[in-house]
């Protein structure tokens, strides 16, 4: 694996080989459960030990590491409880932002939104995992922001880093992408439209779908416990 680490930082040590880490995870470099050997990770960043492991503690309050007696850390699971805690989260606020960009969207949000929902199709059509979520990304970030309300934008935003390790997870499944992309059109249209009701009705399937598939998907593959 290429781990990046960005020297740039006015940061210590720690916290850049933290970030480093911390967005390979999220990212699905790292695979649940995966074992992280602090020797290995010092020598493909380019660091000593003691950073790595001081930015695996942090990662561990983060909840994306465990620590493993005898056997050091790994990538936690994904679990049930903490899946559907972030969700029930982001139904909430995108039910709200849906609806509050049915009534002030504005001309220039049309046309992104437009815009934000064809980037979506096209890599779709890519089968690359990283365009992908980070074009659903933009597309939801879109809607929060024809909400014209700032606040609820700034929340959004904080949840993002939460919920970006279950988007990774719900697009590996390529039976659902086409499922993905009507669905971005629905709310959309829905948008578009004004109807409050139906932009409503999308997000919820849409992020309930994403909860059942994400579940389904990790106890297969046993990421889950």
């Amino acid at each position: 694996m290429d781990l990046k680490i960005n020297m740039d930082e006015y940061l210590p040590l720690r916290e850049v080989v933290f970030n480093s880490l911390r967005t390979a995870i999220i990212h699905g470099e790292f695979k649940p459960g995966e074992r992280l050997m602090e020797m290995h990770l010092a020598k493909s960043l380019g660091v000593s030990r003691t950073p790595v492991r001081e930015a695996m503690r942090m990662l561990e309050l983060e909840g994306l590491v465990v620590m493993i007696p005898k056997k050091g850390a790994e990538v936690a699971r994904i679990t049930e409880k903490n899946l559907k805690d972030a969700l029930e989260i982001r139904m909430a606020l995108e039910e709200l932002a849906a609806e509050l960009a049915c009534r002030r969207i504005d001309d220039a949000g049309r046309e992104q939104l437009k815009t934000a929902c064809e980037a979506f199709r096209k890599a779709v059509e890519t089968r690359d995992l990283s365009a992908i979520v980070d074009a659903d990304v933009a597309f939801h970030n879109v809607v929060y922001e024809a909400t014209d309300n700032d606040r609820l934008v700034s929340i959004s935003q904080t949840l993002r880093e939460q919920v970006y390790r279950y988007r990774v997870e719900y697009v590996k499944d390529l039976n659902h992408h086409s499922k993905l992309v009507a669905e971005h059109e629905a709310l959309t249209e829905a948008i578009l439209q004004g109807d409050e009701d139906r932009a409503k009705e999308v997000t919820r399937k849409h992020i309930y779908d994403q909860e059942k598939i994400v579940i389904a998907n990790a106890v297969k593959t046993h990421y889950m416990q």
